[in-house]
């Protein structure tokens, strides 16, 4: 008896929200009834770069001492779109320097300006952060990042690589927030 219990309790929910979610139309708004737990409900946006801005929103909505006439959501999406395109369409090749690596960073188009403008916004936040020193020039396809690190600190460079250089430091979320609010963080 139960085990027919049990077996009921985690089938009725399962069939209700098979059910209601069947019953979605599109071009309809879908109701979710108030009485479903929120553990059901899924919590991920969908796409990295809007998750990101809805995230920032609502900090912003949260804080009453929101200046509006100084939110510029436009230039965090151009900011989002620079990280995706260092991310995920750069090119990057490591040489080996005197203690450390440069890596060679390059691409077409807009990649191009996106490499420039974060290796060389990076190389200025991070340069001197935990005896790590970093030099950025730019080049004809993008640009060049020298990272010079501590005797110990060298297979974790290698390890990092460029793109694992470029996530160091967890500047970015509060840097988000600054660029929304109109600032200019770098």
């Amino acid at each position: 008896m139960l085990r027919v219990v049990l077996l009921l309790a985690l089938v009725i929910p399962a069939q209700s929200f098979a059910q209601s979610a069947a019953g979605h139309h599109p071009g309809r708004a879908h109701v979710i009834p108030a009485s479903r737990p929120d553990s059901l409900e899924p919590k991920e946006p969908g796409q990295a770069a809007f998750a990101a801005i809805q995230e920032i929103v609502g900090l912003l909505e949260a804080n009453p001492r929101t200046d509006w006439s100084k939110v510029n959501l436009v230039v965090l999406r151009e900011h989002l779109i620079d990280m995706d395109n260092v991310t995920l369409r750069a090119e990057a090749k490591a040489e080996p320097v005197d203690d450390g690596v440069r890596f060679i960073v390059s691409g077409v188009g807009p990649v191009k300006d996106s490499i420039r403008r974060m290796v060389m916004a990076h190389a200025a936040t991070m340069n001197a952060v935990g005896g790590w020193t970093f030099s950025a020039t730019e080049t004809e396809d993008g640009a060049n990042l020298t990272v010079r690190v501590p005797a110990k600190d060298r297979a974790k460079l290698s390890g990092l690589g460029f793109i694992g250089v470029m996530t160091r430091g967890m500047h970015h979320q509060a840097h988000h927030l600054m660029i929304a609010q109109g600032g200019h963080p770098h």
